[in-house]
């Protein structure tokens, strides 16, 4: 980024405040937010077993989710850019009470199509949710934008206890509904969200940034931006994929609900609480190196899965694919930030998130598919593939910024 765009980006933030009673409220809300996807994956893939007409379809509620979010990443997009961030973030909260609404209603009517078209909103209201953390970097200065993503990110430790525990003391309250009254209490905690993000003071969208800046084409055709997207996917895939069906694999191997939704609250924090740290490694080794150890992290969680199927084989696989991908997503979330102009923020930020969204919509639908036919052993063996992929990018990227830093500087802005 240019010293100008440096400056216009500085502008965005008022020089009156600090940013960070937002980043706050944004990490807050992140908390809350987080324990709803908390809720939908710990009881998707088992409502959707008790539901489905095929046994074959459990996990499709949860790729339903994710279609959810890659639906309507563009368009949450569309709405910031057009009507500020807090119009999408209220937008999306509504999606939030919803799907606890209907997802209550399909357990009561024993509907598994209505089920799914719960957790759709739900992947709509999370899709929103992600944009946060570049709401975070829109509401403080350019130099402490790594630490204020990364803050917001952190919230989702409480949502690692808050949503796992919500299941677990509200799944039996209205027998013989199982979930019914969890789904209903998520749609409570969505409504607080909303009450939380009303007091959040995101810049508004200017008319350089309504009118667009470069064209999207200019934009995705930088290789740093090529290789965030990519790391992205791959970090953000995998998870989702191995934890989609993780908690249907404990079940299959004879573990209790109540070690399936430890284990998954055990992964949740495992995934946002490394953000507290996150953003000072981004700041100091640099976003590739954080991805890089990210995916590392990554492959050695499929490797402990394949050495067993007791418990602590599944809490470690979850453990680690938890970290891997807060160094994995945050990192390569922090190389969007430096592939585009102020005025291209919000653009440039719904692209990726509707490619790593999009892609990730893919991978949770083989999810299950593959742990029925296949078992868990070929669930884990897959994951190598995307993760050599990315490893690949990553490095043919720091071998190209290598080659840059032996040549004179150049004028320029976004490259």
């Amino acid at each position: 980024m240019s010293h100008a765009d440096a400056n216009a980006a500085t502008r965005l933030v008022p020089a009156s405040r600090s940013g960070d009673a937002d980043v706050l409220r944004l990490a807050v809300a992140q908390a809350l937010a987080g324990a709803n996807s908390a809720v939908v994956y710990a009881t998707g893939a088992l409502v959707g077993n008790m539901l489905a007409p095929s046994k074959a379809l459990a996990t499709l509620p949860i790729s339903v989710f994710v279609v959810g979010m890659a639906a309507c990443t563009l368009p949450a997009g569309a709405m910031a850019r057009r009507h500020g961030r807090r119009a999408a973030f209220l937008t999306g909260t509504g999606c939030g009470v919803l799907v606890g609404v209907l997802a209550a209603l399909a357990v009561v009517l024993g509907s598994f199509w209505l089920f799914c078209a719960a957790t759709f909103f739900g992947g709509a209201y999370a899709a929103v949710v992600l944009s946060f953390r570049f709401a975070a970097a829109d509401c403080v200065p350019p130099e402490r934008r790594a630490r204020a993503l990364s803050a917001v990110m952190a919230g989702g430790v409480f949502a690692g206890v808050i949503g796992p525990q919500l299941v677990t003391y509200t799944m039996d309250l209205w027998r013989p509904y199982l979930f019914a009254a969890t789904f209903l209490a998520q749609a409570a905690v969505a409504a607080v969200s909303a009450l939380v993000l009303l007091g959040v003071r995101v810049p508004m969208p200017t008319a350089a940034e309504v009118a667009g800046g470069r064209p999207l084409g200019a934009i995705v055709r930088q290789p740093r931006f090529i290789t965030a997207v990519i790391c992205g996917v791959v970090s953000y895939t995998l998870m989702n994929f191995i934890m989609t069906a993780a908690p249907l694999a404990m079940h299959l191997c004879g573990l209790s609900r109540e070690t399936s939704n430890l284990g998954l609250q055990w992964h949740i924090m495992a995934m946002y609480a490394p953000s507290f740290f996150t953003g000072r490694l981004i700041a100091r080794f640099g976003a590739p190196r954080v991805v890089g150890a990210g995916l590392a992290l990554t492959t050695a969680s499929a490797a402990i899965g394949l050495m067993g199927v007791d418990v602590a084989h599944f809490w470690l696989t979850l453990i680690l694919l938890g970290v891997g991908w807060n160094f994995g997503f945050l990192g390569a979330s922090a190389l969007v930030l430096e592939c585009h102009r102020p005025e291209e923020r919000t653009r440039a930020q719904s692209l990726n998130d509707f490619i790593v969204f999009g892609t990730m919509a893919l991978g949770s639908f083989s999810s299950g598919g593959l742990l029925t036919a296949y078992g868990w052993d070929t669930v884990l063996w897959v994951s190598f593939v995307p993760l050599a992929v990315a490893v690949a990018a990553l490095a043919s990227t720091a071998s190209s910024r290598i080659s840059r830093s032996r040549t004179p500087p150049h004028a320029g802005g976004v490259s």
